[in-house]
């Protein structure tokens, strides 16, 4: 099927370009350089080894220094163990299986740890992510395969648009408490659906809360086991918990990005080690190791009697582990077909583990976000496709220019909202924003059709305050500069800190016991550097900077703050506004603000694109729109 071919030939693309790069940045930077941009833990300390499935070695390693520094290392990421006496070829390569914290585990592909690991200077590398490229290559190629069975073809001609998707109107309607009449519509369209359901959340609007009680009717009334899938781990455990706390039971294949209790407990590394088999298997994983110490006894210098020997205890060794993975296998089994859902990502779903499953309904969260090759993972093994998301937010990074010209940085849920109007409900009504801070984000996006429920609606950050402000830099000489690639500007940055000094003294004498929460956010890397240099020198800043949080548009999808302020950083003579044209990224940034937005920007630079002076129109309509003039800063 062409549609497939197409994918499948963008997917190439983009893997060439992202392995270029991961090679480029290897082998052209230090291991402090990796390790400052969280793809290296250095130096590393070996904590413990246990034999692992199919005969290989697990080993649990801590980084005892640099334990500030945010990391890219996450469960099912391939990584290398390595010396750094010779990093070039002391090197291993294996798969996390696990990370928490400042601790991870290894699983390598050999039998026992190599001489060298014993002579300290070790660190991990984190390595190119084929195992992604592979399973999403390997779901295309499957859904070639089925697109060509007629029987199993019907859901995939509608996912490809040449078929209408179905609804049952004879199931019961539900009535499900706590959520609003659009919430309620969108939940029931889950239930009737046969085959596609959409749920079009824009911000604020409770799309997670309508899925979770969506999901639960489906598992309740209907009797179904669900797949629920996200691109991230923070999307997946935060579903996972919220339909643990609605007493479903719940398991989630792969790692929490947070470490916390309640979502530990749903893992199933938790889950197998609170099994009644578990004991047999610790014995069991004891004995090998037993066998495996015995037999390194002879490591280093033996004769053919001790190879022998040798040779018969690593085979006793195996035995055994392959009684452990039966086991572990039948635990395992026991656990997937007791779960009334299971959390995974979109790569997750190709565990080993529900890797032959096959579910009545899967559900994609976050689906504006998700890359169409890693949507075919779990869309192959249901019968029905839920996607919840937003196509009019950020849309997946996509790393080559060329794919996502060619196609790729379309996603799946913006193709079927187009493909398939009467499979989507759109949630009116928000819980997050005054109502004028919402208002632009509707007119522009949601065509005028969202609604702020009433305890937000007129919320303010003082009395008579004004919710939205743009404060116009033209005239002022505050013009833009280049950093590298990346666009800054210093007047404009110094201002909003000043300006944001005021607001903070002036919030000191309102808020006596909660300080509000604040977002300094700008589309550019290197305009965020200054802010964040700015913030750290202020007296006034510092004393809050536990409210206060600095960084890219990017980084607070899916978060809100109290206050946002946002530095749209470009001011040429060209109207050159870079960034700034995908309005879908100034969607998210202008509706992350529950009580108080301020823009800070150029108006003869900016309003050359219709958007913005859209915007600005409708801040001087709401009396929002000021001049840098207007201030003594």
């Amino acid at each position: 099927m062409d549609y497939f071919k197409n994918l499948l030939e963008l997917l190439k693309i983009e893997r060439n370009e992202d392995r270029q790069g991961y090679l480029k940045f290897t082998e052209t930077t230090s291991v402090t350089d990796r390790r400052a941009a969280g793809t290296a833990w250095y130096p590393v300390a070996i904590r413990g080894t246990e034999p692992s499935r199919g005969d290989y070695l697990t080993i649990e390693l801590e980084r005892t220094t640099h334990q500030d520094i945010s990391h890219q290392f996450r469960f099912g990421a391939s990584a290398a163990l390595f010396s750094n006496h010779n990093a070039k070829t002391d090197r291993v390569e294996g798969i996390v299986t696990y990370q928490g914290g400042n601790r991870l585990k290894l699983n390598l592909r050999i039998e026992e740890l190599p001489d060298w690991a014993d002579d300290g200077k070790l660190g991990i590398d984190l390595l190119f992510d084929e195992n992604s490229y592979r399973e999403m290559e390997q779901a295309l190629k499957q859904a070639t395969e089925k697109s060509e069975n007629a029987k199993e073809n019907r859901l995939i001609q509608i996912l490809t648009g040449s078929k209408k998707p179905a609804f049952n109107g004879e199931n019961s309607l539900v009535t499900f408490s706590g959520l609003n009449h659009s919430q309620q519509t969108a939940a029931q369209n889950i239930l009737t659906a046969q085959d596609l359901a959409i749920v079009h959340g824009p911000p604020g609007t409770g799309k997670t809360t309508t899925l979770v009680q969506a999901i639960k009717a489906l598992v309740e009334q209907q009797h179904e086991r669900v797949l629920v899938v996200a691109p991230s781990n923070t999307a997946v455990d935060l579903l996972s918990e919220k339909l643990a706390g609605e007493g479903l039971n719940v398991l989630r294949i792969g790692n929490p990005a947070r470490v916390s209790e309640r979502l530990m407990a749903l893992t199933l590394d938790n889950k197998i080690s609170a099994h009644n088999y578990n004991k047999e298997i610790k014995q069991l994983k004891k004995q090998a190791a037993e066998y495996k110490n015995m037999a390194h006894k002879y490591k280093r210098n033996f004769g053919r009697a001790e190879r022998e020997q040798r040779k018969a205890l690593f085979d006793e060794a195996h035995k055994i582990m392959r009684e452990v993975d039966k086991t572990e296998q039948f635990i395992i089994d026991d656990l997937v077909a007791k779960a009334q859902v299971i959390t995974a990502t979109l790569v997750g779903a190709a565990h080993y583990t529900i890797k032959n499953q096959q579910f009545k309904t899967v559900v994609i969260d976050e689906a504006g976000q998700a890359l169409e090759p890693a949507c075919w993972i779990p869309i192959l093994k249901a019968d029905k496709v839920v996607l919840a998301g937003d196509h009019l937010q950020l849309p997946p990074t996509i790393k080559s220019a060329d794919a996502a010209k060619k196609g790729l940085a379309v996603t799946l849920l913006e193709k079927l909202v187009a493909a398939h109007p009467e499979a989507v409900v759109l949630l009116e009504e928000q819980y997050r924003m005054n109502e004028v801070i919402m208002g632009f984000s509707s007119q522009e996006f949601y065509h005028n059709r969202l609604k702020a429920h009433k305890d937000v609606a007129n919320r303010l950050l003082f009395d008579k305050d004004v919710p939205l402000t743009f404060i116009d830099t033209a005239g002022a000489g505050y013009d833009e500069k280049l950093e590298g690639t990346s666009s800054t500007n210093p007047e404009e940055a110094a201002f909003l800190i000043r300006h944001l000094e005021q607001l903070v003294e002036k919030l000191e004498s309102s808020y006596k016991n909660t300080f509000p929460t604040i977002a300094v956010i700008s589309p550019y890397k290197e305009q965020i550097r200054i802010l964040n240099e700015l913030a750290e020198a202020s007296p006034i800043l510092q004393a809050h900077k536990h409210h206060i949080a600095i960084n890219t548009i990017d980084s607070f999808q899916g978060q809100e703050r109290d206050v946002v302020y946002i530095s749209m950083t470009r001011s040429n003579a060209n109207g050159e506004i870079g960034f700034l044209a995908d309005t879908r990224r100034m969607n998210v940034a202008m509706t992350r603000a529950r009580k108080k937005l301020v823009v800070i920007g150029d108006s003869a630079t900016i309003a050359q694109l219709p958007f913005y002076a859209d915007f600005i129109s409708y801040a001087e309509k709401h009396s929002g729109y000021q001049s840098v003039w207007d201030y003594a800063l």
